[in-house]
């Protein structure tokens, strides 16, 4: 039996369209969506394809984790997946490890008491539960592999953009009033922009927006992506726009659809040039520093 179990967290999707109605009202803390919400939801997804790559991708990464974790230390690891919104659920990982000790990591960098902190207040109330320790990565933000491979991409798709490109860096929105409360989640995405325009010496050729706000009564943090292109299309001195998704880890509806439908369609309408850098996915640099970081919260 390995001697620590890795609890990797992610939101979850439906796996075909069988699951969206259910996966819906689980976001909806156990309330249906009306057919009018069902079917906008579900023509977004038929516009990708008919469903998200993310549960693959998900499954790729842990697998990709555990291996480097096996290089780490033969057998000493066990990488289990669980899922905010679909089975295996949190808590069902928790017990599916079967450890006394276990370290959560969750597929998302930036941390707020709101998002990551919840997968940890969940996984760490069922380690308790069963007796077993828990220790929580709480932030990636600024982790090197991080930030070099989004420089990178970013940095060769600028190559092949109009001069005058501004860089968008994106991340999905929430309700203000976590943040007025001194949630440090603005921040910590401000810091991964820090960083990448630092390294490819942007001054003031970028900025930070927001993305998929849910739709609820709630003012959600602005500038809203589309908002910021609409305005680069009013300005004369700006050709293009490259989205640095850099709150996301791999490649979903919110990149599929808000990004290279939606955006790419409102940068078209303004005459802008567009293009996005890619998400992480299991790419094996990231996926190394992340069983680092593994590695010494299990000690």
């Amino acid at each position: 039996m390995s001697e620590v179990g890795v609890v990797l967290m992610a939101y979850g999707t439906p796996r075909d369209r069988s699951e969206i109605a259910a996966y819906y009202t689980d976001i909806r803390r156990g309330h249906p969506p009306t057919d009018e919400q069902l079917a906008d939801l579900t023509r977004r997804y038929d516009a990708i394809g008919g469903t998200s790559p993310l549960a693959a991708i998900t499954e790729s990464q842990g697998r990709a984790l555990g291996e480097q974790l096996d290089a780490l230390t033969p057998g000493r690891y066990q990488v289990v997946l669980g899922f905010k919104h679909t089975a295996p659920r949190i808590e069902d990982a928790v017990a599916a490890a079967g450890t006394s000790r276990l370290v959560g990591l969750v597929l998302a960098p930036h941390y707020s008491t709101a998002s990551v902190g919840e997968y940890h207040r969940r996984a760490a109330g069922a380690a308790d539960a069963l007796g077993a320790s828990y220790a929580a990565i709480d932030s990636w933000a600024t982790e090197p592999a991080l930030v070099e491979f989004l420089a990178s991409d970013l940095e060769r798709r600028l190559a092949a953009m109009p001069e005058r490109t501004r860089v968008l860096f994106t991340a999905h929105s929430l309700p203000e009033r976590i943040v007025q409360g001194g949630d440090p989640y603005a921040d910590e995405v401000r810091a991964t922009a820090d960083d990448v325009a630092g390294r490819l010496g942007l001054g003031d050729r970028w900025s930070t927006a927001w993305q998929s706000a849910g739709r609820t009564r709630d003012v959600w943090l602005g500038p809203d992506v589309l908002e910021v292109i609409a305005r680069f299309g009013d300005d004369p001195d700006v050709d293009g726009v490259v989205v640095c998704a850099c709150g996301f880890v791999a490649d979903h509806l919110e990149v599929l659809y808000d990004l290279d439908i939606e955006a790419a369609r409102r940068a078209a309408e303004c005459g802008l040039a567009f293009d996005r850098t890619a998400s992480v996915n299991d790419d094996p640099g990231v996926i190394a520093a992340l069983a680092g970081r593994v590695h010494a919260a299990a000690g």
